[in-house]
Parts: structure tokens; sequence; C-alpha cells
């Protein structure tokens, strides 16, 4: 059975570009393409795709926001949000909205059919352009998710984070950026980098986006 890939990103060259590797592989399909977020709802809706790869920033409306539309309707697709860069404030964003892991746009042609038959399938991988694919919320008689507040206490005691770091992850989980964290904690920008590398050197995780989704996966 072919995987329906809807292909969304402001950048016609890119899709273009995608679409024709892609279709290169007998078992993917691309069954769209969308050039800002509003014609990537529509197009999902139309199309019932099996995965979109979601550009993060799109006229109109941004890959965030058009997420939480598609997963509102379509609770059963999956999306990879694509980014330039892996300390994307943005994708973390999506990431907690109900993205399903992200790939960088430079990733090569064969990293990308593995992240997305992976993600097609359901396993957790990991590779240098992909961060850990987020768990299935579990059934009800597994109990439900804990809170933020609940992880951020489990994550503070796991890794033994001070106060300035704990202050610091909570509003790297929020999605600000170094500029927003420095204003918020009056400290420069720099030495909000080298307290988020230490929290980096401490989870084991070489980005944000990564700290967020160890967050979210040990939120399940």
């Amino acid at each position: 059975m072919s995987i329906k890939i809807l292909i969304a990103d402001d950048q016609r060259l890119f899709r273009q570009g995608l679409r024709s590797l892609l279709e290169q592989e007998e078992d993917l399909v691309v069954v769209g393409e969308a050039a800002d977020g509003q014609d990537a709802f529509t197009m999902a809706q139309k199309t019932n795709p099996d995965i979109i790869l979601m550009d993060v920033e799109m006229p109109k409306l941004d890959g965030i926001n058009a997420t939480e539309m598609i997963l509102e309707r379509n609770p059963d697709i999956r999306v990879l949000m694509l980014s330039v860069h892996n300390e994307d404030e943005r994708v973390v964003a999506a990431l907690r909205a109900g993205a399903s892991g992200y790939i960088l746009k430079d990733a090569d042609h064969m990293e990308f059919v593995r992240i997305i038959r992976s993600t097609h399938a359901g396993k957790k991988t990991t590779s240098p352009f992909l961060a850990n694919l987020m768990p299935p919320v579990p059934p009800l008689s597994q109990g439900v998710p804990q809170t933020d507040e609940d992880m951020e206490k489990k994550m503070d005691e796991k890794f033994s984070l001070t106060e300035r770091e704990k202050e610091m992850l909570r509003l790297l989980l929020k999605g600000k950026s170094n500029k927003e964290i420095s204003a918020l904690t009056y400290v420069s920008t720099e030495t909000v980098k080298s307290h988020l590398q230490n929290i980096y050197k401490k989870l084991d995780v070489r980005s944000r986006l990564e700290a967020v989704t160890l967050f979210l996966k040990e939120k399940h």
C-alpha cells in the first residue's frame, strides 16, 4: 500500500524537487502540493494524506496553526515539520501542537524517505534530522498524561537542574526564543545560550527541539 504524502511549502522549486525525489520510490505517492497554510488545510481535507511535510513558516496561515487545524479535523494524519535549522522556536510550538517530528530541509533524499516510512509505521526514529517521534497517547486505562507542571518537576528531579535552569527550561518549553528568555530573566542572550547548553548536556540532547520532544515523550 502506498504512503500518501502532501507537501506544504511556499517555495515552488523546493516542492517540485522534493516531489520528484519522493516519487522515485514505489511506495510513496505525492497526492498534492500546497503553497500556504490555508491551502494545506484545504488539501488535507480533499486528499486525506497519511503524511504531511509542512514548512513551519508560510503565508496566510503558518505551519503551526495549519497543523493544529488539520489534526483537530484529521487526528490520524501525521505531520512532519520542515525547518532550515534545528533551533527554530516555531518548530517547538508545532511539536507541542501535535506534529510527529521534524526534518531539516538539507536532509538527503534517503533520509527523507527513511523518516517518512518510519513515521508512517509509527516507529520511534532518531537521526541528525529528526527528533524522537512522540509516542501515542496511552489508553484511558493506563491513566491520563501528566500535566506540564508534573513533568517539569519530574525532569527537575531526574536531571538535577538548578533553579535558573528550571526557569530556562520552562520558558524553552513554551517556545520562547533566546531573546525573549533574555528579556524575561534579565540576563544577556549569551548567558541564556550558556544555560541552555548546560540543560542540553544534562538532558543528553543536542537542541531545543530535542529537549521539547523529550519532555513530550516523558509526559506520556
